[in-house]
């Protein structure tokens, strides 16, 4: 028996009626007397006799209600304590992110959080892998969506979902109209890619490597807003992540080949910290909005 059974067998025991009980829940007449027959086959009585004109309740139904009614409004003040609890906490959670997951996911995250507890603080900050996860072991942050650490025993690392990189250029480059582009034909060519502390150019260093591949670096941009703005406006290409670029007309993402730059982002978190309620609702928010890992 589900809850909203529960709630629609109340309503209907309330007013007699299914098509003001319809009403009353937001629901069509008919998913109504559907779910109340599923009620029906579950605790293998009639609860109401509809060969009437008027909707009656048999005595199985008299039953019922005598003991779900006083269940179903302890679960009525029961979320309203959440609610109240939720409007009226406090607290500062401190994450720090990788600019691909800044770029678009991390506000959706927030704003998630925010609306379930608005009384809250969130600081946000973008750092390289290797500084989170160095404040994460400091103290100096709650948590963290960066990728796993070498020689970290104290954090924990769960993995959240694997990504690609695409080349990204201008709508008028050159490289613009390929379905596709092999990491060796980038010998030479002019980007603008992340300093060499972050993770990402450390992943690409080795794919330049594997491929024989040497691109002219011409700016190095640590965050991905202002290199895609840079690739805008400049004959520049760049690697980014495919989930931090939103579609636009005048920029063009073309898959990469032998190899494919990939990577797995996951959380992180101290394995001596005590993750409060609030902590806790904050990863299963990133992880919804992450997806399973591939």
């Amino acid at each position: 028996m589900e809850l909203r059974h529960v709630r629609y067998f109340d309503a209907i025991a309330e007013t007699l009626n299914f098509t003001r009980a319809a009403e009353r829940l937001h629901v069509t007449q008919s998913t109504l007397s559907h779910q109340i027959r599923q009620l029906e086959e579950e605790v293998g009585v009639q609860l109401f006799d509809r060969s009437a004109k008027k909707v009656r309740m048999t005595e199985a139904g008299e039953i019922l209600r005598s003991h779900l009614t006083p269940a179903l409004e302890h679960i009525d003040r029961g979320l309203q304590a959440l609610r109240a609890d939720a409007q009226t906490s406090t607290g500062h959670i401190r994450l720090g992110t990788t600019p691909s997951f800044n770029a678009r996911m991390a506000p959706l995250c927030v704003s998630t959080l925010l609306q379930h507890y608005p009384g809250v603080q969130v600081t946000v900050e973008e750092l390289g892998a290797s500084m989170i996860a160095k404040r994460l072991v400091s103290g100096h942050l709650d948590i963290g969506v960066s990728y796993r650490p070498d020689n970290r025993p104290e954090l924990w690392f769960e993995p959240l979902y694997n990504e690609q990189l695409r080349l990204v250029v201008a709508a008028n480059h050159p490289l613009a109209k390929r379905k596709r582009v092999r990491m060796v034909e980038l010998h030479h060519l002019r980007m603008v890619l992340l300093p060499r502390q972050f993770f990402t150019r450390q992943l690409l260093e080795d794919c330049f490597e594997a491929a024989g591949s040497q691109p002219h670096v011409v700016a190095e941009l640590n965050t991905i807003a202002s290199s895609i703005e840079l690739i805008r406006q400049t004959d520049l290409a760049g690697i980014i992540t495919e989930t931090a670029i939103s579609p636009a007309d005048d920029l063009r993402i073309v898959p990469l080949q032998d190899p494919t730059p990939m990577r797995t982002p996951g959380m992180l978190w101290n394995k001596g910290s005590n993750r409060s309620p609030m902590l806790k609702h904050f990863t299963d928010i990133i992880r919804r909005a992450a997806g399973p890992a591939e």
